[in-house]
């Protein structure tokens, strides 16, 4: 029960958070708010998505890779304990 409540907490705060997302590199982040200064709403907010797209792209390599042992340990922490035979 304990990893499941972990693992949601986990998820939720890494969906939820927009802090989390906001970070970026220094050079992008700092052309984004010149941009802003200037009235180019949209220029920052594209780059910003361009930042998350760059930051998400291994991540989604490697759940296309390790997507089955993934989905055994997923299995594994959902599943119910068998009884030893006594």
């Amino acid at each position: 029960m304990n990893k499941r409540v972990i693992l949601l907490v986990v998820i939720l705060g890494v969906l939820v958070l927009d802090v989390a997302y906001g970070q970026g590199c220094s050079q992008c982040k700092l052309l984004s708010e010149q941009s802003t200064e200037a009235g180019e709403a949209s220029f920052a907010t594209n780059i910003n998505k361009g930042i998350l797209l760059l930051m998400c792209m291994p991540y989604i390599i490697l759940l296309i890779v390790f997507r089955k042992r993934l989905v055994r340990f997923v299995k594994s922490l959902f599943s119910k304990p068998s009884q030893a035979a006594n």
